[in-house]
């Protein structure tokens, strides 16, 4: 027999407004998600919420374990690494077929859109910053033109996005991404595939090491 359309309509709310608070932070690793509790805060029956928890559990934000119910899922150093080290080679890709199918234009539109990361850098707008610096990658998606990647990369991006915040507020990674994306810039201009794509890899794996170090400061700062 198949779901009532409000009942699946209900667990694709409850998908979105979960999945929402679990990344960006409103939800905390190790979280309960109590399907009774949260039955009565949306007024809805436990059908759709289980529905939406299992869901969510098939997409690693939460751990349902027997006997003890759902909760949002704790991310390891390792884990925070790997995604972060995927993550570098899905933007290097894109850079690469950015490299070979940019317009002179868009090449100008991504150099103002860094113009703008540098002043708001200089601004000491993080997240001000944190906006400029997600359009900047977003043309570079566009430009590559390879809609699958697009979208696994988006799917990476929202996991990791809460620890990326954090990375901005470090003193000087704003002005060293800033710096970078100027690098890889001139790279695509100059149509050299393979340094854009050298680049724009490392300039987001090293972020896996502060990633690691934020991680490691939320533990503790949750724990405390």
């Amino acid at each position: 027999m198949e779901d009532e359309p409000d009942q699946r309509s209900s667990s694709a709310n409850l998908i979105r407004i979960l999945e929402d608070d679990i990344l960006n932070g409103a939800l905390k690793p190790g979280d309960k998600l109590d399907e009774q509790a949260l039955a009565k805060r949306f007024e809805v029956s436990r059908t759709p919420v289980r529905e939406a928890l299992h869901h969510l559990a098939s997409s690693g934000l939460v751990e349902i374990r027997r006997n003890q119910g759902a909760a949002v899922k704790t991310v390891t150093t390792a884990e925070l690494v790997e995604m972060f080290q995927v993550l570098a080679e899905m933007e290097g890709l894109a850079a690469r077929l950015c490299t070979r199918r940019m317009t002179e234009e868009e090449v100008k539109e991504l150099r103002v859109l860094n113009d703008e990361c540098q002043a708001r850098a200089n601004a000491g707008d993080h997240l001000g910053f944190f906006a400029a610096n997600n359009a900047f990658h977003a043309l570079i998606y566009k430009c590559a033109q390879n809609r699958f990647l697009t979208l696994e990369s988006s799917k990476l991006r929202r996991r990791v996005e809460v620890y990326r915040r954090h990375i901005t507020f470090q003193p000087r990674r704003m002005g060293r991404s800033v710096e970078e994306h100027y690098k890889i810039v001139d790279a695509i201009e100059q149509g050299s595939e393979e340094r854009a794509h050298i680049l724009m890899r490392e300039h987001v794996d090293l972020l896996a090491g502060s990633a690691a170090d934020v991680l490691v400061a939320l533990e503790a700062k949750n724990r405390g």
